[in-house]
């Protein structure tokens, strides 16, 4: 079967590339992002790209080593965990240089009962079981505020340190509270790990995935 374009009724752009070009426009004169580390303006305009929002880039907190820690570490080969499978899909593998492992251990059958046994959310408890993976990876939380947590958690406790976190949880109950927690990390325990975040309720796993994409290739 031939398959036709029905008639065009509406006055559109239709150009992919067109339509990149002008978004992209259009976000840099609706926006500011004067208060974020110079090299962080490519992947603050992917967020709002990828969110809609332009008032978003005010609410952004990027760490000045963020940028070259997270994109050295992709070209070196270091994997992305993160803590939903929302965050892993909208990850363009063909912008990462490396073809790196992208990990989320939410379905593994162990987590329930890990879970349970910590009293805490399967998004927490299947970060326990990608400790061994932490060393030099790029973390990326995009939904659940008790990961951030978690994972905070596990590096006070001496778990080997990421050489980023992306962590944007979406949400009412914790999400704003964790964000925090990740903003004054270094200052409240003297532990240093580059990370981006926006504060607030805002998050998700369309944001977060912008993030990865635009910090695994420089190139919009």
């Amino acid at each position: 079967m031939r398959l036709s374009r029905p008639p065009q009724r509406y006055d559109y752009i239709d150009d992919g590339a067109a339509i990149y070009v002008d978004s992209f426009a259009t976000i840099r004169a609706e926006s500011s992002f004067d208060h974020l580390p110079a090299d962080a303006e490519k992947v603050a305009v992917r967020m709002v790209h990828g969110t809609g929002q332009t008032d978003l880039a005010g609410d952004l907190v990027i760490h000045p080593r963020l940028i070259a820690a997270a994109r050295g570490a992709l070209k070196s080969g270091a994997p992305i965990i993160t803590d939903a499978h929302m965050v892993a899909s909208g990850v363009t593998r063909a912008r990462l240089p490396r073809d790196n492992e992208v990990l989320c251990l939410l379905r593994d059958e162990r987590v329930p009962a890990l879970a349970h046994d910590f009293g805490t959310t399967r998004s927490a408890a299947a970060f326990s079981l990608l400790a061994d993976r932490l060393e030099g990876s790029v973390v990326a939380i995009g939904n659940a505020p008790t990961a951030l947590f978690h994972l905070l958690e596990m590096l006070l406790d001496g778990a080997p340190r990421p050489a980023a976190i992306i962590g944007c949880p979406v949400g009412f109950i914790g999400a704003a509270e964790s964000k925090e927690a990740l903003a004054a990390f270094a200052d409240d325990h003297g532990i240093d790990v580059p990370f981006l975040t926006v504060r607030g309720r805002r998050g998700g796993s369309a944001m977060t995935a912008s993030a990865l994409n635009a910090l695994a290739q420089e190139k919009e």
